[in-house]
């Protein structure tokens, strides 16, 4: 059932933006259904249509037409997960293998996300006040390991931010096929979307990609590597590691030897607070399953 809204900005939402004041009062809505609705027509500030980062005055008058009865996205659902850090603006976790980060439109339960919205609600069941994640950055399915999540909208933008101006290092470990000679190394190959096979991988005309890689310990038939990716292109480093005919342990897609899990893991990761006053550093053991 579709309502009417209507706010007046008090002096402390001054120069916030439109996007970010709407999330603060909707909070068991979804970031999606806002944006669409302020990008249908059915948000007004002062009788004028605005766009999502309209930075608001004190003494405005917001109004909006929304359905509250719409399900949130993140449907709060009490899984395990490992927490390695967590203050008021965020949180450091460690993914599991085979776990999704977010829900999809064909997987709405059992994720990272779904999980991480109960652990921040759990004690609280009032939807005007509902906490939602920030996903600010990503791992695949099969991909375990560190992963940020900002529990502020203000979080969130910094965050992001600083994944876009390259602030945040990260490295993950792998197990690859066969013995890697160098012993550290910089690949260096473009990656793209080839439609038909709906497959990303190496293409000539493709964005420019980069991946530095340093050997830890090689095995008998295997070699744990240390990865950098300087880009962030889709599957990048299976991708690159499978360019130089080394491919990922469990990587089937791209054609890494069978495996009980993808070998890949976010071992290490370093960011600023989002407060700008401490420089923050995170490592998770490798699994023991793909230790060699």
């Amino acid at each position: 059932m579709l309502e009417r809204f209507e706010f007046q900005v008090a002096r402390e939402d001054h120069k916030k933006r439109l996007e970010d004041f709407l999330l603060d009062r909707f909070r068991s809505l979804s970031k999606m259904y806002l944006r669409e609705t302020i990008k249908t027509e059915k948000c007004e500030v002062n009788g004028r249509l605005e766009n999502r980062g309209y930075r608001l005055k004190a003494n405005d008058f917001v109004e909006i037409v929304l359905d509250t009865a719409r399900e949130h996205s993140m449907k709060p659902q009490n899984i395990p997960f490992e927490i390695i850090f967590e203050d008021e603006e965020l949180l450091v976790v460690n993914k599991a293998s085979g776990m999704l980060v977010h829900p999809t439109h064909w997987e709405k339960n059992g994720t990272l996300l779904n999980a991480i919205t109960y652990h921040l609600n759990s004690v609280n069941s009032d939807k005007t006040s509902f906490i939602r994640p920030g996903l600010v950055h990503r791992l695949d399915k099969d991909t375990s390991g560190l992963i940020v999540i900002a529990k502020t909208s203000r979080a969130h933008r910094i965050l992001a931010d600083h994944f876009h101006r390259k602030l945040i290092e990260k490295r993950y470990a792998a197990v690859v096929g066969g013995i890697v000679k160098e012993n550290e190394g910089t690949i260096v190959a473009p990656i793209g979307r080839f439609a038909e096979e709906k497959l990303w991988n190496i293409k000539a005309d493709g964005k420019p990609a980069e991946t530095r890689f340093r050997v830890v310990k090689r095995s008998e038939d295997s070699t744990l590597l240390e990865l950098e990716p300087v880009t962030g292109r889709t599957n990048q480093l299976r991708i690159h590691c499978a360019h130089i005919g080394h491919p990922i342990l469990g990587d089937h897609r791209y054609n890494g030897r069978e495996f009980s899990r993808l070998c890949l893991h976010a071992q290490k990761i370093s960011f600023w607070h989002p407060n700008g006053n401490q420089r923050l550093e995170f490592e998770a053991d490798l699994p023991r399953e793909i230790n060699p």
